[in-house]
């Protein structure tokens, strides 16, 4: 959740989605591109907003990118919002801290999302989407730290790679304290991805008329990470788990 070295981040199928949904909130711009808003500033760690933006662009179909927060040349607002088909929360550092410089853009953040509108959030930002020191846009879902469950085989805070069990696949990712997610009883909430103790480490929610879609580990980290951190991803750097999130969450799982 927190990196403390700087690093640099370096489609039919989403078309589709995004066709199909058209007109019911889902802004979209010249070209059929949708555009994505990216939370930049002092809540996000550096190199985070921009390998969440990458992944974005990168994913099936494309999306465009702009940055919002205290200094960008969009901010975080209802009214930029109201252009965005998605509004990214990149990970960071310490979550009630990050909340401190957040919670005065909370109204504009559910209202997005309650009227239509899709979020993700990676690690830090999966955690802000909760309810305590969050944008409580989860009312069927807890969300907690993996390191601090039951058999977890991560007990620090120090950067490593996980391992996941995503739609039936073993998987690895980049992690660093991240989120682990408690779907409640009778709660609609589709599970992409799990810990090896079983708990969910991926997940696509529903919220009023939106979509929720969150991450524990990092899909969107790029090959700088694992130098800057001296760690081997076994399957190589690949983003197609990240892609499958946002996609999934562009359908409401």
């Amino acid at each position: 959740m927190n990196r403390r070295r700087f690093l640099l981040g370096a489609g039919a199928g989403l078309a589709a989605v995004l066709g199909g949904v058209a007109g019911a909130g889902y802004a979209m711009l010249s070209g059929g591109r949708p555009l994505a808003l990216v939370y930049r500033g002092q809540a996000a760690c550096a190199g985070c907003s921009e390998a969440v933006a990458a992944l974005l662009r990168g994913a099936p179909g494309g999306f465009r990118t702009e940055f919002c927060g205290p200094g960008e040349d969009r901010p975080l607002s209802a009214e930029s919002l109201a252009d965005a088909t998605v509004y990214a929360q990149p990970g960071g550092g310490d979550v009630r801290q990050a909340w401190r410089r957040l919670r005065g853009y909370a109204d504009a953040v559910r209202g997005f999302v309650h009227g239509g509108g899709n979020y993700l959030g990676f690690c830090l930002g999966a955690y802000l989407a909760g309810a305590d020191s969050g944008f409580g846009l989860l009312s069927g879902v807890g969300v907690e730290g993996y390191i601090y469950s039951a058999e977890a085989k991560i007990r620090d805070t120090d950067d490593t790679v996980v391992g996941v069990d995503w739609r039936g696949q073993r998987r690895h990712m980049y992690f660093q304290d991240g989120a682990l997610f408690r779907p409640r009883a009778g709660a609609t909430v589709t599970v992409l991805a799990r810990y090896d103790t079983g708990g969910a480490a991926a997940v696509v929610t529903g919220y009023g008329a939106g979509h929720v879609g969150l991450v524990g580990p990092h899909p969107e980290a790029d090959p700088s990470w694992y130098a800057d951190a001296g760690l081997t991803n076994p399957d190589g750097i690949r983003y197609d788990l990240g892609f499958d999130l946002i996609e999934t969450t562009l359908r409401g799982g």
